[in-house]
């Protein structure tokens, strides 16, 4: 299904590129995506964002896959405001999104990035196939006491405003509204392979809050914790493509000006297989994350068979082609300068993320039993 903002697809990626570029290996600045009006692409007119769609958030997260860029963008977009997209209007809802589209408010879904939803709508731990406890909401008088873990939040020690999945005593899904540095609320950073970005524990321990601070879903949204994660993990893909997307550029730029023995390494026949097999990792992942995108914006039923197909090809190729540019660049590529180890340290972590390749593999397989 094409996009009505279709016919800008390629401004925005030009814009973005730009705009990434001129931050280096620094972070980007918050301000300056606010400017762009990044953080109100997908929000509705009446916040004052553009009510433009996922596919066009997906050009700025390959963007920012490209240039291994510094910043919590990904997950307020892809967890923060797709949880708040989901919810009912409400006062407390609208509040933030407006702050999200402003700029000053940084929402983060609690969404614990070693899981992967599994067959029926649970939610199993990529690891073991376990499964694992959502946090738990019980009402004691007029307030509410919220409980749970959840490990390897994507960006939650930047996030101003946490949106934490949970059950209320009834059964009913929701999710609670949370300031973090209230009491009871504990969110611990920790570290992993790659610097570009952060993580961290988020624990509740009988955090009191109002009724007003518990969100309930819109009526008929289907399963919309798998959408949550099926929407961060299609995230982490586009991420992986950009990673895979500026290997093979560098590499091909690379092999063109690099000569040994009078000639340019390009031209020797080894070299040039080497980077046809990036190609069509590249190519073939490409394709994978196009239709999954595309079942997300038609609300195909098939839709988290297309993300465990997109994440699982392109999680694992894009390692490939970051592990395949460093050989190529030869001794130069394994040196701290050359920045290379910023992408594969970016792509291994974007592969078990939102779920392993074997994890989403598993998923897979087990709609044919």
């Amino acid at each position: 299904m094409m996009s009505d903002f279709h016919e800008f697809h390629d401004e925005l990626r030009t814009v973005a590129r730009e705009l990434l570029g001129k931050a280096g290996a620094a972070a980007v600045e918050w301000p300056a995506l606010t400017r762009a009006g990044w953080t109100g692409l997908e929000t509705a007119d009446e916040f004052d964002g553009a009510a433009a769609t996922f596919t066009e958030i997906a050009i700025l997260l390959e963007e920012i896959g490209r240039a291994a860029a510094r910043t919590p963008y990904p997950a307020v977009v892809a967890t923060g405001i797709g949880a708040l997209n989901l919810l009912e209007p409400s006062t407390r809802r609208d509040a933030v999104l407006r702050e999200t589209v402003a700029g000053t408010a940084l929402p983060v879904a609690v969404l614990a990035g070693d899981m992967v939803p599994a067959a029926g709508g649970e939610t199993a731990c990529a690891g073991t196939g376990g499964i694992v406890p959502t946090f738990e909401l019980v009402q004691t008088g007029p307030e509410y006491l919220l409980s749970g873990a959840a490990d390897y939040v994507l960006e939650a020690p930047s996030a101003t405003v946490l949106l934490v999945p949970a059950h209320a005593a009834d059964g009913t899904p929701g999710i609670a509204v949370v300031e973090p540095g209230v009491t009871g609320l504990e969110v611990t950073e920790q570290p992993v392979v790659d610097e570009t970005r952060s993580f961290g524990r988020v624990t509740a321990h009988d955090v009191a809050l109002t009724p007003q601070s518990f969100q309930l879903f819109a009526p008929g949204t289907p399963q919309p914790l798998r959408h949550l994660y099926d929407r961060a993990a299609l995230a982490v893909a586009c991420d992986s493509l950009g990673v895979a997307a500026a290997m093979v550029d560098a590499t091909v730029d690379y092999t063109r000006v690099r000569e040994q023995f009078g000639r340019p390494i390009g031209s020797f026949q080894a070299v040039k297989h080497a980077c046809a097999d990036m190609l069509v990792d590249l190519t073939v992942a490409r394709q994978l994350v196009t239709a999954a995108l595309s079942a997300m914006a038609e609300g195909a039923p098939e839709v988290g068979r297309a993300v465990s197909m997109a994440k699982s090809f392109t999680g694992e190729a894009a390692v490939r082609v970051a592990g395949q540019a460093m050989q190529l660049h030869g001794g130069i590529g394994y040196t701290w300068e050359s920045g290379i180890h910023r992408y594969l340290k970016r792509a291994t972590l974007d592969r078990t993320l939102y779920g392993s390749p074997t994890a989403h593999r598993r998923e897979l397989a087990a709609r044919y039993r």
